[in-house]
């Protein structure tokens, strides 16, 4: 398991140097400056290796080895506007990205919302605060604040969301806007109500169908470029892995991958495996997922979930690693027993990347500031657990 660390770049208030700390060597990272559909040049990506691996004099011991993202237009998701350009754009940074030695492009089909969560910064009994959906206030940010027309929800969910939208006060109003807004890419306590209503109704007439043949005519362009480049391509999971206003979801279950898989079937289009995305749906069986689509897995996220139900849709939360639902310690082994197969039939890729994905924020975390999800005490706490069972599944392994 190839150990890596998530980096913003420059503006990121954790230090190259704490990462080096960490014991991860990888880092995983992105050209988040610029907009979806532009071309990353030659001079954009190596600025960024170099950065990240230091001065010749004094090299960090890092080093590049994770795109995530390398972001899909939304004019690609729809096949609308320039979307074919951004196709060939995408492709002529494929072609930058191998020439500069990389190999693993993480990217997500989900419209509209990369993400998304009600509270940001929610408590935990530890003391440790942790990102949360909850689905009622979500129902009543949708309901009663957006005000989308057609809203529905699971029987009795509209009502706790009546009542929880009167209970609320209007500093929690405005947060859980900015808190759902947040998920929007770029989109952090700039896009209006109405901005957002605009970007819905982009998608009014697109169907899951429809979404999901649109990724299949993507992959069907940019798949084949990354083979023959010598890269593969990972699609995350959906987050979280059900509808949420209106939008559709094709990314959330075993199925929803198997059926992408098949209809692209070359090992460049692959998986990232997040346990946490896919951990909140309780149907999500995460180690015979790891098991059955191990093969294509390019990339792994390591994070845990706890689910306040098993229905889908639902509430959760973002627990500490071996806290949460998930059987971290199953789908570790799993992993490695991948590894193994690789190894065994001499495949390059035999070390997996992954990162500890997102964690508790403890400690001194908060105060330093940055990406939710992504503090430094908590993650490094998250990667040191992780490190600690694969060192202890593979103990005494020839």
């Amino acid at each position: 398991m190839d150990e890596s660390w998530r980096w913003f770049g420059p503006q990121d208030p954790i230090s190259l140097d704490a990462v080096r700390q960490t014991g991860a060597t990888g880092v995983v990272s992105a050209l988040h400056h610029l907009p979806p559909g532009a071309i990353w040049s030659s001079d954009e990506i190596l600025a960024r290796q170099n950065l990240i691996a230091g001065p010749a004099a004094t090299p960090t011991g890092l080093r590049w080895n994770v795109v995530e993202s390398l972001p899909v237009s939304e004019d690609i998701k729809r096949q609308s506007g320039p979307w074919r350009e951004h196709i060939a754009n995408w492709k002529e940074s494929l072609g930058q990205l191998a020439s500069a030695g990389l190999e693993v492009i993480c990217y997500n089909f989900m419209p509209v919302l990369d993400w998304t969560r009600t509270d940001l910064d929610w408590a935990i009994p530890s003391g440790a605060t942790c990102m949360r959906f909850d689905l009622v206030d979500f129902a009543a940010f949708d309901i009663h604040v957006l005000r989308r027309a057609g809203a529905e929800y699971p029987e009795g969910i509209d009502e706790l969301a009546q009542r929880r939208f009167a209970g609320m006060t209007e500093t929690r109003k405005q947060e859980l806007v900015r808190n759902v807004v947040f998920g929007l890419p770029g989109a952090a306590d700039t896009m209006s109500l109405e901005q957002v209503r605009e970007h819905l109704a982009l998608y009014a007439n697109i169907a899951s169908e429809r979404l999901r043949q649109n990724l299949i005519d993507f992959l069907t362009e940019v798949a084949p470029v990354a083979q023959d480049l010598g890269l593969r391509l990972c699609c995350h999971p959906d987050d979280p892995p059900f509808p949420l206003m209106g939008l559709p979801r094709i990314m959330s279950t075993e199925a929803d991958y198997s059926a992408i898989m098949e209809a692209v079937d070359i090992p460049a289009n692959g998986i990232t495996f997040c346990t946490g995305s896919l951990g909140a749906r309780h149907d999500n069986d995460l180690p015979g997922m790891m098991k059955r689509l191990g093969d294509r897995v390019h990339f792994i996220h390591l994070r845990n979930v706890r689910r306040d139900q098993d229905a889908v849709p639902c509430s959760f939360y973002e627990s500490g690693h071996l806290e949460g639902d998930g059987d971290m310690v199953s789908v570790i082994a799993e992993i490695l027993a991948e590894e193994d197969r690789r190894r065994a039939i001499g495949r390059a890729d035999c070390s997996i990347p992954f990162r500890p994905d997102h964690g508790l924020h403890m400690m001194d975390d908060r105060s330093r500031g940055g990406q939710p999800g992504y503090p430094l005490v908590g993650r490094h706490v998250g990667l040191a657990e992780l490190r600690g069972i694969a060192a202890g599944l593979s103990h005494g392994r020839s």
